[in-house]
């Protein structure tokens, strides 16, 4: 029902400062989606909660069935036991301080401008003092 591709980058701190590109971990469509937005919709209400424009609807993991589709890191990296090499030499099995992840969103369909969503980005700030 949706026609929406998406995408999940990873910098790490070091490719950052070298100037490097964020490497794609993930890209897919919502096609992928387990559950509709119709069963999204009702999931959400059917506890007596009120939906109102502008609410956000959690969709859980995105994934595809093959790796470049692959909706989590934990996916990608068979539950941690596999890292994920990086262009750089780094090395990930789990997210770490410095990473920085960026999601991203397009609405396409032919003949119709597409429409993108922008990125949310977010960073892992270290936990120490």
């Amino acid at each position: 029902a949706l026609a929406v591709e998406l995408e999940v980058t990873l910098s790490s701190e070091r490719m950052r400062q070298a100037g490097q590109a964020p490497y794609r971990l993930s890209s897919g469509t919502t096609a992928n989606l387990y559950w509709t937005v119709a069963q999204l919709l009702t999931h959400h209400a059917s506890n007596g909660c009120n939906l109102n424009p502008g609410d956000l609807l959690g969709t859980g993991t995105i994934s595809a069935p093959d790796a470049g589709g692959f909706g989590s890191l934990m996916e990608i990296s068979k539950n941690g036991t596999e890292r994920l090499q990086l262009p750089n030499g780094e090395s990930r099995a789990f997210l770490e301080d410095g990473d920085e992840v960026s999601l991203s969103a397009t609405a396409k369909a032919d003949g119709y401008v597409p429409i993108g969503f922008g990125a949310c980005t977010s960073a892992i700030l270290s936990a120490r003092l």
